[in-house]
């Protein structure tokens, strides 16, 4: 299966790098690339990609921003936030926003192309750098009355459902959880997707968030 992506950044010579390093991959075709976040929906529109990798900062609208605006649609693409940025307020935002991967744009080529397919297979990426920075967040003292509202959602789940999403929550991926919690694949996938619609979100990047801000 051939994956089709957009690509969204500012800058031209990214943008023309980017397109020239994803055409190394025959599974993977660049159907456009445009220069700011107000661009993002009407392309979507025309071109139908399957993944779009933004970036965050752009003149007109942000890239989070669009990733909001994109992912409240109806059977929107995958969003992978591509940026130079990293800091704890980006990643939190991007997770929220429904983005299903944050990658750093030095992250090697082979990673990029494996994290487009991952997340075209219905896989987010929660790389273990991001983990460490979410798990982190936890951490911090406590300022922040999200923690309630995460207890409370995860109190929705059942027990099965809650070792589910706290698996998630370190970043597990779906056969991973079903070695560790001696379940068939296609067993997690049935738990996740109750998971998802007991929560209202989207994927399980959010999961991993609201596990994490309950602690």
């Amino acid at each position: 299966m051939t994956v089709s992506v957009l690509i969204v950044d500012d800058d031209a010579l990214v943008r023309a790098g980017l397109e020239m390093m994803l055409g190394q991959f025959d599974d993977l075709t660049v159907v456009g690339a445009v220069g700011d976040g107000a661009d993002v929906l009407p392309a979507v529109n025309r071109l139908h990609p399957d993944v779009v990798l933004m970036d965050i900062r752009m003149p007109l609208i942000d890239g989070l921003t669009a990733t909001e605006q994109l992912r409240a649609r109806r059977d929107p693409p995958e969003v992978i936030v591509l940026t130079t940025f990293d800091t704890d307020r980006h990643i939190r935002r991007a997770m929220r926003a429904g983005a299903s991967g944050f990658l750093l744009k030095h992250t090697p080529p082979e990673q990029i192309a494996r994290s487009i397919r991952q997340v075209a297979a219905g896989e987010p990426i929660l790389s273990p750098a991001v983990v460490r920075r979410v798990m982190a967040f936890a951490a911090e003292p406590e300022r922040d009355p999200r923690r309630d509202e995460a207890r409370r959602l995860l109190g929705r789940l059942t027990d099965g459902e809650r070792a589910v999403a706290a698996l998630v929550g370190l970043g597990r991926t779906n056969s991973e959880i079903g070695r560790e919690l001696l379940m068939s694949t296609a067993t997690v996938k049935a738990y996740m997707t109750r998971i998802l619609t007991k929560l209202d979100l989207t994927n399980r990047v959010q999961v991993a968030l609201v596990v994490h801000d309950a602690e």
